[in-house]
């Protein structure tokens, strides 16, 4: 081997390269597990079916909010908003997530007197999804909402589901409401509400997959008790949701073992706050802003979907598209 003045140094130790320790892992690669894989199965969302399993589907996001923590002011215009979530239905969106009221760290969501009551929620909410469902009528559209009086008023305009941050744990109502419109559900796991999240202790991995499966066990039971068919049910593990920085990646790692719930996942991972934390040593130090996290959210995007996620919530929704065309076709390979 040479030694001369042009050999290029090697790093001796991976950690070296990567900046920092790598953990509980002891710097092994965490592979998907054969038993993570999603199956085909039916998702009811009232009189209509989408088939989850096959081909990963992708809901766009259209935030209707002056303080999202991605787009915050963006599509706060209903005209605006309209245009938006017809765009990512052309670009290949599934579905449509529309949501008006920001659930970000730190915010009153969930609390006793949240920032955006139910009726200024619908003032923003309605016009949107009128619009949209004018402009496209066979549009799947969810409407991501905590509250029972708005779910109510949404679906009766035209909504095909519900996606609960709360997992039917900040409104009693909301189960009951869900059941009697027969929509389809998305239930999320959310630790504590936005005001306790940056003051929590830190879970390590066994910990926190153990505290999402309960909390989202815990879901399913309060839907069954209301009468909510299993097959409208889908589970979100709630990324960035009451979760620290490295316990994100801690639970994408172990996602596929939430699949032993007997529900399809949903995740949820475009442009969170722990991606920039993790591309912070490419910036300075700094937390990577959110227009620095595309390339990011489409690498968590294909681990979720290698480790059995159904169907992946997204703001940029031609990328995504491509991105898990190639990845399914590897599933189907495999």
């Amino acid at each position: 081997m040479s030694t001369g003045s042009d050999t290029v140094a090697v790093p001796r130790i991976i950690g070296e390269l990567r900046g920092k320790p790598r953990g509980a892992a002891g710097g092994r690669m965490v592979l998907p597990n054969p038993n993570d894989r999603r199956t085909i199965c039916p998702w009811r969302l009232g009189t209509r079916t989408l088939e989850l399993g096959g081909r990963t589907l992708i809901m766009g996001v259209v935030n209707i909010t002056p303080d999202s923590f991605s787009d915050g002011g963006l599509f706060l215009d209903p005209e605006a908003a309209v245009t938006h979530g017809v765009r990512l239905l052309d670009e290949g969106a599934d579905l449509l997530d529309l949501g008006a009221e920001s659930t970000r760290p730190g915010s009153r969501a969930g609390g006793v007197s949240p920032a955006v009551g139910a009726e200024e929620e619908q003032a923003r909410l309605l016009p949107v999804l009128e619009g949209i469902l004018k402009a496209r009528p066979h549009a799947v559209v969810s409407v991501d909402t905590y509250k029972a009086a708005t779910a109510r008023v949404a679906l009766k305009a035209g909504a095909a589901m519900i996606n609960d941050v709360s997992g039917f744990t900040w409104d009693a109502e909301l189960a009951g409401v869900c059941a009697e419109a027969r929509c389809g559900v998305v239930l999320m796991h959310t630790r504590g509400k936005p005001d306790e999240w940056r003051t929590q202790p830190q879970l390590e991995g066994d910990a926190l997959i153990d505290r999402v499966r309960s909390g989202l066990a815990g879901s399913l039971a309060t839907a069954a008790g209301a009468g909510i068919a299993p097959e409208t049910i889908v589970l979100d593990p709630g990324y960035g949701f009451g979760k620290r920085f490295g316990e994100n990646f801690s639970l994408l790692a172990r996602q596929g073992q939430l699949l032993t719930l007997g529900r399809p996942l949903l995740a949820g991972l475009s442009r969170k706050s722990f991606l920039g934390h993790a591309l912070a040593t490419l910036h300075g130090g700094k937390s990577a802003p959110v227009d620095a996290r595309a390339t990011a959210s489409l690498a968590a995007m294909v681990t979720a979907i290698l480790h059995g996620a159904s169907v992946v919530r997204v703001h940029d929704v031609l990328p995504a598209v491509e991105v898990a065309r190639v990845v399914d076709e590897v599933l189907d390979a495999g």
